[in-house]
Order: structure tokens, then C-alpha cells, then sequence
């Protein structure tokens, strides 16, 4: 199961080396990986999301909070949260297919950022779903390049699960 956590650090040089050697020494992988300042001065949130049972989670958790820069660790996969990510991705569009890939860009609510004679690129930003849904569409196209950021999060405050209002 993948895991999403979110790390307080302070913002000091060295901070994410420490946490990324300590992944490294465990051999634990980290698939997604965003980091920026907090909502104080002097501290940046760290979220990323990590496979593992709850067992190798909790351990990390563990491992974690043993760093002097940490100030919090929190595991937000089983929170409400909001969820989002950017992608800016390159189609090729030829002037036969272009219209159809604005079309699909509209479907997402993606952006057209930028328009070339054989290419566009899009903006897209949402939860991860959206990313992968939006990829699969535009495939048959042709992808040049695709650059996403890692997913960022935070809790619900409302407490409302918005998975819960999803049908099935």
C-alpha cells in the first residue's frame, strides 16, 4: 500500500539529504517527493508518498522523528485530505488532431501553455487519478515529455472524506 506522509523539517542545508540517506540505508523507496516552506519561517513540509505495510511505516515513522530537524511526522493516507499534483506534459498535434486534444484538455480542465507547429503543452493539476486518466487520453497522440511534481497534501479540516462521495 502506498503511504503519504507529511514531514515538518526545519529549513536548515541538509535536511533532505538526511531523510533521503535514511530511506537509502533501508532500502525503502520514495515514489513521490515535494518539498517547500511550511506555513512558519524557518520550516519547510516535506510530503512524499512511500510503499509499505503499516509495519515498515511505522518504523520509518520511528526512524524519522529520531532526526534533530524533524519537528512532525504524519501518515495522511487514512486522513481527508486534499490532494494535488501538477503535470505539464508535451503532445505532438499535428493540425489534423490538435482541435481534439484541446477538446480533451477541457474534458481535465488542463491548461494549453504553450503552442508549437507539431506541439502543445499542457498544464494539467489535480489529484493523482486525474494525472494517470488524463495520460491514457492523450497517448495516442504521442508523448514527448512529461514533467509532474510530487503529490502535496493537507488535511481536511472539514473532516469530510471526499473518497467516500465518490460512486462506485
Amino acid at each position: 500500500m502506498k503511504h503519504t506522509l507529511s514531514v515538518v523539517v526545519q529549513d536548515e542545508a541538509g535536511v533532505l539529504t538526511r531523510i533521503a540517506s535514511l530511506f537509502a540505508r533501508r532500502g525503502f523507496n520514495i515514489e513521490s517527493l515535494a518539498v517547500g516552506p511550511a506555513e512558519q519561517n524557518g520550516y519547510s513540509r516535506i510530503t512524499m508518498v512511500v510503499p509499505g505495510d503499516a509495519h515498515v511505516i511505522e518504523q520509518l515513522n520511528k526512524q524519522l522523528n529520531k532526526l534533530i530537524n524533524v519537528i512532525t511526522v504524519k501518515d495522511l493516507t487514512e486522513i481527508p485530505c486534499v490532494e494535488r499534483e501538477l503535470m505539464l506534459i508535451k503532445v505532438n498535434a499535428a493540425p489534423s488532431n490538435r482541435s481534439e486534444i484541446i477538446e480533451i484538455a477541457q474534458i481535465f480542465r488542463a491548461r494549453v501553455v504553450d503552442v508549437a507547429d507539431d506541439s502543445l503543452i499542457l498544464e494539467v493539476v489535480g489529484d493523482p487519478g486525474k494525472m494517470v486518466a488524463i495520460v491514457k487520453m492523450v497517448q495516442k497522440f504521442g508523448i514527448r515529455e512529461i514533467a509532474r511534481t510530487g503529490k502535496i497534501s493537507l488535511t481536511r479540516e472539514s473532516g469530510v472524506n471526499t473518497e467516500y462521495l465518490k460512486v462506485s
